[in-house]
C-alpha cells in the first residue's frame, strides 16, 4: 500500500516536471527578458 503511494506520487511528480519543462511556453513562466542582442555581446545591431 505505501509502496504505490509512493510510485503514483513519483510517477505524477516526474510527469508535472516534464510538461512544466517542455510542454508549456516560456511566456508564462520567462523572467522577461529582452533578447535584441542576440547577436553578440556587441549589439551589432544584426537582429
Amino acid at each position: 500500500m505505501i509502496q504505490q503511494i509512493l510510485v503514483y506520487a513519483t510517477l505524477l511528480i516526474a510527469a508535472g516536471y516534464l510538461v512544466w519543462k517542455f510542454l508549456l511556453p516560456k511566456s508564462i513562466f520567462g523572467k522577461g527578458k529582452n533578447n535584441s542582442g542576440s547577436c553578440g555581446s556587441d549589439d551589432c545591431g544584426c537582429g
